[in-house]
């Protein structure tokens, strides 16, 4: 295939950016389409160019670095999988693809596709876990009775991989489905139960702190979300909420 590549390229995070389009011919339809950027660099680096600089690291699906914001659209237009899933038998010879990185104040650009994420970490680290004696005296975790519909529902919202598809789907830069899925995973659990109020307060303010906008049920989160982490999680950490604040 031949293809028109429409890249954001930005120096650093205090340059301006812009598109840059690129001629690409040779793509083959069964490459992935981080392999087809990969022949692109390939092509900039023997001119003497500089190569387009983008996020990736498994590319399996599993870590959630590799996010490009791809014809609009976060991952591009397949469903349930990430940009490194994305294989270039979804776009037609002679297409143009407009490849930037995700859009979100929270997210800053560092540089062409790659945006710091690290908003993510600090609400994960604001309470984000478990607090766990490891004096000697632990308890076996499988000794924990656990209904299998919470098992269920908890295992679920851990397949987060929080790549932030969820935010730069959202009209309003919202980090509710991430967040709620973090909560979620803990407060379906016996051992997430004891720091249940004091984890969703300090993520919820950690969240607000970090810039992200509110949630307006639009649902693009979940459409858009690699893993199809669902809108019941929203709703569960809203009831956390309140119950901790009236508490």
């Amino acid at each position: 295939m031949n293809l028109t590549l429409k890249i954001w390229r930005q120096k650093d995070a205090a340059s301006k950016g812009a598109i840059q389009t690129y001629q690409l011919g040779g793509v083959e339809p069964d490459m992935s389409f981080l392999e087809m950027l990969d022949v692109l660099n390939q092509e900039l680096i023997d001119k003497g160019e500089e190569p387009v600089v983008f996020d990736h690291d498994c590319r399996e699906g599993i870590c959630g670095t590799c996010s490009l914001q791809i014809n609009g659209e976060p991952h591009g237009p397949d469903r349930g999988i990430t940009t490194c899933q994305l294989h270039m038998r979804m776009f037609k010879d002679g297409d143009t693809i407009t490849i930037e990185p995700f859009r979100a104040k929270a997210f800053p650009v560092i540089k062409d596709l790659v945006v710091d994420r690290t908003s993510f970490e600090r609400i994960q680290q604001a309470g984000g876990y478990i607090s766990v004696n490891t004096s000697g005296n632990t308890q076996d975790a499988n000794s924990i009775p656990v209904a299998k519909d919470k098992a269920d529902a908890a295992f679920y919202a851990a397949t987060c991989i929080g790549c932030g598809a969820c935010v730069a789907a959202c009209k309003n830069a919202s980090a509710m489905l991430f967040t709620s899925a973090k909560v979620s995973q803990m407060a379906l659990l016996p051992q997430g139960e004891v720091e249940a109020d004091r984890r969703v307060l300090a993520m919820v303010e950690q969240m607000d702190k970090e810039g992200f906008g509110n949630c307006t049920n639009t649902g693009a989160c979940e459409i858009e979300c690699p893993k199809g982490i669902s809108l019941e999680n929203i709703a569960r950490m809203n009831r956390e909420y309140l119950r901790a604040s009236v508490k």
